[in-house]
């Protein structure tokens, strides 16, 4: 199990330095990225829930937010059933970062260019199994692509 582990958290971890530098290219940080690909194109999200996708203090993405609202990602709104709720709200210019973001995560990636059409298949079901013992163990766990834009 420790070969297991231990392999998938090096793919995982060379995964997300391939993609941080295709953030880069695009102008964004890592950081802005993941919170863009976190949120809802459609619907706005209560800032506390953003902290939530992303694991951390609500309090830490403070920087995250000022940085897509000052590129004109996203809005700051109150939200109409509580208005002591600041919700973010994605504009066109956020959507469309999100189109280049989704397209970005659709291209072929080394890793992945090794496998046959069938084995990614594979690979795919036993990562739904894998993450359906991850939503067994937090059910409050967003399952990658259920969110919009995740």
């Amino acid at each position: 199990m420790k070969d297991l582990t231990g392999r998938m958290m090096a793919v995982f971890v060379w995964m997300a330095r391939y993609y941080d530098a295709r953030f880069e290219e695009l102008g964004l940080t890592s950081a802005t990225a993941r919170a863009l690909l976190q949120l809802d194109p459609d619907q706005p999200v209560p800032t506390r829930e953003l902290a939530h996708r992303l694991s951390c203090d609500p309090s830490n993405v403070t920087a995250f937010v000022d940085r897509l609202e000052e590129a004109g990602f996203i809005e700051r709104r109150v939200a109409p059933q509580d208005r002591r709720v600041k919700t973010l709200a994605m504009t066109e210019t956020g959507r469309q970062m999100l189109d280049r973001l989704l397209t970005l995560q659709a291209a072929d990636i080394p890793p992945l260019q090794r496998l046959s059409e069938a084995e990614r298949r594979t690979l795919l079901e036993l990562m739904d199994k894998a993450w359906a013992a991850c939503h067994d163990y937090d059910p409050s766990a967003l399952r990658p692509g259920s969110a919009p834009g995740s």
